[in-house]
């Protein structure tokens, strides 16, 4: 088990590299889309004008921070969870239950997503489809971010699920823990 094991742990580190770089420019695209709003809104008020790609680029950059950045949400240990019967279970018995839960229904619904939004993304590519508003943006790019978003989604669900055997196995700390340490680890 110890040298399976190893060589998925690095590949685990890559992923859980990956999308902190994501989680990490989040933020600026969180500062973008307030800039873009609040000049959309300046540009309004002062000269009487306005333009439907401010608008569509501000949902469009909603639409990647919110399916780019589950990955990263993962691997923080963010989601939601229901912590009234999980939280009185011992450490190992929740490693199991977020095995499962990663098996039976995280990694089937991101790749049954990803399978259905790669044709969306490549009809919308292949066809060059804009925007049926007036002075809209074309398509493709913000429909790309499904797949990725769901791609990424289940690169850090593989991730977690290695990372979670290889402490079963005594060879890696507790995810959870290395994930969100706490203020104490911290400093």
């Amino acid at each position: 088990m110890k040298t399976l094991l190893a060589p998925l742990l690095a590949i685990s580190r890559l992923i859980d590299a990956l999308n902190q770089r994501i989680g990490r420019a989040i933020p600026w695209l969180v500062l973008a889309m307030v800039l873009l709003s609040a000049g959309n809104a300046l540009v309004r008020k002062i000269f009487d004008s306005s333009s439907n790609a401010y608008l569509e680029g501000q949902w469009y950059m909603f639409a990647a921070l919110f399916l780019l950045g589950g990955g990263y949400t993962l691997l923080k240990q963010e989601h939601v969870r229901i912590d009234v019967v999980y939280g009185r279970f011992p450490r190992r018995v929740q490693v199991w239950i977020d095995i499962l839960g990663t098996l039976l229904f995280l990694l089937p619904f991101a790749l049954l997503l990803l399978t259905l939004c790669w044709p969306y993304f490549l009809d919308a590519w292949r066809s060059g489809e804009v925007s049926a508003n007036a002075g809209g943006l074309t398509l493709w790019w913000v429909k790309l971010f499904m797949p990725l978003g769901f791609l990424l989604l289940a690169l850090q669900g593989g991730s977690e699920l290695i990372k979670r055997a290889a402490f079963l196995a005594g060879l890696a700390p507790d995810p959870a823990r290395s994930a969100n340490p706490s203020d104490e680890e911290r400093t």
